[in-house]
């Protein structure tokens, strides 16, 4: 490496590290030490490698950088800083203060140059992958051999807790399995763990853990910047497959007492150790201060990095003008505008009746697939029967990135984290799917989605005991409510086919994530339910019955259960009362209705409120109050037939009449 590099970028690693420590110690709260022990690694990051342009952060071909490990976050505000980004000083001084632009954890959308919400360890290695995978498929489909207009790396650094938790061995397992070349890992190996020494926890050979992966493996010293340029030189020349860098680092370097131990993970070094850690990296006392020299630094570096991409918008010029049918597209896809005919197309989408939630929602899948170039599905290893591939489109394989379809195998967790991450390209709406029971494996990922307001679109099958024969073990009772309890997620339960359209309309209209929850028992046709999307699901709530006189019922049902309201309906007319029926497909549209719409479906003398939905009555209380009546599943289900789940849960005709009357 040239000296006057070295030496610049020396001065940068000292800088980052000053910055971090007094961040963390002013908001008294934070984690000084990975920022102290990857400060090299940061400096060589934004000093050398990176092709980005952080006076515009959003161009679409900039390398990438993910921190997974998300609670060194003083690190990446540091880096930021320092290298242009709309990062101030005082975003630093305010660090884990209210509404401020740097918290204690990286947020998307909240702080210029942040590509990732991260923090829950290990997702950001997942959504790291998913942004490698978008852009393999992006180049696929737009590069040409003279005229390559993507040509971006995705950088990760993750800790020890990263690459413990499941869901970064299944995001890596799959990017060595499809060979995303544009990928780089790396590992803060410092061997310390919040808890104590790494050792007290785990004794794995990680590098051989991602050999047999797929990856191409190399070790460096991160403390060490001819180590770190030398072994980077040469892993990222002519790369072939996704690299995992093994870099040793000392947690909390510069520390004289705190370095190298835990106890410089989580918490503020304190004011003494401050002091002790500037004399001994020959810091000034001065707060915040940098060097006028590496702002120089970067402020050229800004001028060669604007440069950059003004040399490749000259390309990318020069590549729409060559190729006007392929421009056009990418245009469709950076804008993902839903076209104005679609809930058109979809209503007259002639489907069979009766039909499975599922196989409904495949057939409005495959007119989607034509319509919507934006739109990437994928199943952890259950699309035959979650219903989830657009069969006239192709897969996407080990180095073939021209299809449309995902197989993430069985991977729940890492199939949400690549789907938020495909999402963060900007020019990707992805929806995934696989069993609601098996939501709880992707929890954390969705809770993720919704906190940062990804629009991925999750497809859930099989969302009840009806499900039958398979048994309690995959009979989804809490999902309903456990994902209605996410703040920002719409969840979506179709009544039947009519339904299951709208609710597609819903999601792609919806600027944030989305559960539809589907049957996998057929369902009938409802006539009441044909009506407009704005008229019916995109109310969340809808009368589809109304009472010949004042109500002595009114029924609220969901999903399966709302042709059953009906049937309940109609017998107790022919007993001489009055029943309001109202299907409720999502509970969060129908809470941002105006109130008197609220009021006029669900509020006042409307009789005897009743919810039927085979889940738990939890949640329901808001809707039909304390003393309405819920016909629900308040236990695990049972391995049975259909009808005799039916009969054994209380969701039959005859059995509802005699809980109401």
């Amino acid at each position: 490496m040239d000296e006057d590099l070295k030496k610049i970028l020396e001065k940068t690693a000292n800088t980052i590290r000053q910055l971090s420590f007094e961040g963390v110690q002013k908001a008294n709260s934070g984690h000084p030490g990975l920022p102290m022990g990857c400060a090299e690694f940061g400096a060589y990051l934004y000093g050398y490698l990176m092709k980005h342009n952080p006076k515009n952060s959003h161009w679409i071909n900039r390398d990438r950088f993910v921190l997974s490990a998300g609670h060194g976050s003083m690190f990446l505000y540091s880096c930021l800083h320092l290298s242009g980004f709309d990062v101030s000083i005082e975003d630093l001084k305010h660090f884990r203060k209210l509404h401020s632009k740097t918290p204690g954890h990286p947020e998307y959308g909240e702080t210029d140059g942040v590509e990732s919400t991260t923090g829950p360890l290990g997702q950001g290695v997942g959504n790291a992958v998913g942004q490698a995978l978008g852009y393999k498929i992006l180049a696929k489909k737009f590069n040409k051999p003279s005229k390559e207009i993507f040509t971006n790396k995705i950088f990760c650094l993750a800790g020890d807790g990263c690459l413990m938790e499941g869901v970064s061995s299944e995001a890596s397992s799959l990017a060595g399995h499809l060979g995303l070349d544009n990928f780089v890992l790396f590992h803060d190996a410092n061997q310390i763990t919040l808890d104590g020494p790494l050792e007290e926890s785990g004794s794995e050979n990680t590098k051989e853990r991602y050999k047999a992966y797929g990856f191409e493996v190399y070790e460096m010293d991160g403390n060490d910047l001819d180590s770190v340029h030398s072994t980077l030189t040469k892993a990222l020349e002519n790369q072939t497959k996704p690299i995992f860098v093994e870099m040793k680092t000392i947690i909390g370097k510069g520390s004289p007492n705190k370095q190298g131990t835990f106890k410089v993970h989580g918490a503020p070094l304190g004011e003494e150790e401050v002091e002790a850690t500037k004399k001994a990296l020959g810091l000034p006392e001065e707060e915040f201060y940098v060097p006028q020299v590496v702002t120089q630094f970067f402020e050229t570096k800004l001028e060669k990095e604007k440069e950059l991409e003004e040399n490749w918008k000259a390309t990318f010029t020069s590549w729409k003008n060559d190729n006007p049918e392929e421009s056009n597209l990418l245009e469709v896809m950076l804008k993902k505008e839903i076209p104005a005919g679609l809930e058109k197309e979809l209503k007259a989408l002639e489907i069979k009746d009766p039909i499975a939630g599922r196989s409904a929602s495949q057939a409005c899948l495959n007119v989607l697939g034509k319509e919507l170039p934006f739109l990437y599905g994928g199943s952890a290893d259950l699309s035959v029967s979650d219903a989830t591939m657009m069969k006239e489109l192709p897969i996407i394989k080990p180095h073939q990135f021209d299809g449309r379809n995902i197989k993430y195998g069985i991977r729940e967790f890492g199939m949400a984290t690549i789907a938020s991450g495909l999402w963060q390209t900007g020019m990707i709406i992805p929806y995934i799917g696989t069993f609601l029971t098996f939501s709880d494996y992707m929890r954390n990922a969705i809770r993720l989605a919704s906190l940062a307001r990804y629009q991925v679109i999750y497809q859930f099958t099989h969302d009840s005991i009806f499900l039958g024969e398979d048994g309690p073990t995959h009979q989804p009772v809490e999902h309903y409510m456990a994902l209605r309890a996410i703040p920002r997620l719409h969840v979506l339960r179709p009544a039947d086919a009519n339904e299951v359209k709208m609710s597609w309309i819903a999601a792609l209209h919806y600027q944030g994530p989305s559960a539809i929850i589907l049957s996998r028992q057929n369902l009938p046709a409802l006539s009441h339910t044909d009506v407009s999307y704005e008229e019916g699901v995109a109310k969340g709530a809808y009368i589809i019955k109304k009472e010949k006189s004042k109500p002595d019922f009114t029924l609220v049902a969901t999903g399966s259960e709302v042709s059953l309201a009906l049937d309940v309906a109609e017998a107790l007319e022919k007993m001489g009362k009055h029943v309001r029926v109202i299907s409720m497909p999502c509970f969060e549209l129908f809470d941002l209705q105006s109130k008197e719409y609220r009021k006029s479906v669900l509020c006042g003398d409307i009789g005897k409120r009743v919810s039927i939905e085979a889940g738990i009555s939890l949640g329901w209380q808001k809707w039909i109050g304390c003393d309405g009546i819920s016909i629900s599943v308040d236990d695990f289900g049972a391995s049975a037939p259909i009808g005799d789940l039916k009969q054994e849960y209380g969701f039959t005709v005859e059995s509802i009449l005699d809980r109401l009357l």
